[in-house]
């Protein structure tokens, strides 16, 4: 809608995760290179956990799209599967041929198969589970001991989980102890701080083909920091929303005015109640007050 209006060839501020508008904020970039040094030393778990809206799901693309061909990725979306579905979904992802009345044995000694044709060819498959808060236990305990397979030297399979801080809730189980153990490497996704924000939204803008001046103003990227509490989906919406009001003005740079208006339609922005609120609290405190006091 506004994309002539302010110069652009695409939408900047999508909540679609496109690994083209990724940026390299500092909590992400520590992510991958938290994954790729774990991947390198062939551990079996590898966990990473952030808020809804952190970039979870971007980070897991960007970390998949930056892995060589000595290794072979297989990716669920969603996990939320019993033990032998998930089963049934990874050996589809590595192109294994089962028919849909395989038993269990016939499932393990094909994963196996698979998992060592790989192996001999000097390949290491990494599952990536992503929304891995939602795994029941049992399909948790059946993932560790497909992780038991392995060489003499190294593990067949390496899994990386990607999930809210419900994740870390589930792992305290005791029936899932071993396999939290066996997670030797984990980073936690947190927001973006308030410069990282402006430059944020300068890069995206940049990356939808923006080349003019400053479009969101100093203070109106701050304000976007202090709605969104730097979560980048939230961002996104924010800034949106902000760029609609100021072409719906003919604007060509979005005010603090303009944010504001985005974060009052966004019911999950973190908005300050106004000044005149506590002050109306008070009021009513007070007045409750003294008439306890005439009451008694």
């Amino acid at each position: 809608m506004y994309r002539s209006h302010f110069g652009l060839r695409e939408p900047p501020f999508g909540i679609t995760p496109d690994t083209s508008f990724a940026y390299a904020c500092t909590p992400h970039q520590e992510a991958l290179n938290t994954l790729l040094v774990a991947v390198r030393n062939g551990e079996g778990f590898i966990k990473i956990t952030g808020e809804v809206g952190t970039g979870k799901t971007l980070l897991c693309r960007r970390f998949l799209a930056t892995l060589d061909q000595k290794h072979v990725s297989a990716y669920i979306p969603n996990p939320y599967l019993e033990p032998r579905t998930l089963m049934f979904a990874l050996a589809e992802e590595l192109g294994a041929a089962l028919p849909k009345q395989a038993d269990q044995h016939q499932l393990l000694k094909e994963l196996t198969r698979v998992l060592l044709h790989f192996a001999r060819q000097g390949k290491t498959v990494v599952l990536c589970l992503d929304e891995a808060q939602a795994m029941p236990v049992e399909t948790l305990e059946a993932l560790r001991l497909l992780t038991n397979l392995e060489t003499e030297k190294r593990k067949l399979l390496q899994v990386v989980l990607f999930g809210q801080p419900e994740l870390d809730q589930k792992l305290e189980g005791e029936s899932v102890r071993q396999l939290k153990q066996r997670i030797t490497f984990q980073y936690q996704l947190t927001a973006l701080a308030r410069d990282e924000v402006d430059h944020y939204l300068a890069h995206r803008l940049r990356v939808a083909g923006y080349r003019g001046s400053r479009l969101f103003t100093r203070p109106a990227a701050r304000l976007v920091h202090r709605f969104s509490g730097g979560v980048p989906r939230l961002i996104n919406v924010i800034a949106h929303k902000a760029m609609l009001l100021a072409y719906g003005e003919g604007e060509l740079t979005v005010l603090p005015a303009h944010v504001r208006g985005a974060a009052v339609d966004t019911p999950a922005t973190r908005r300050r109640r106004p000044w005149w609120w506590f002050g109306f609290a008070m009021l009513l405190a007070s007045a409750g007050g003294i008439g306890w006091v005439l009451l008694q």
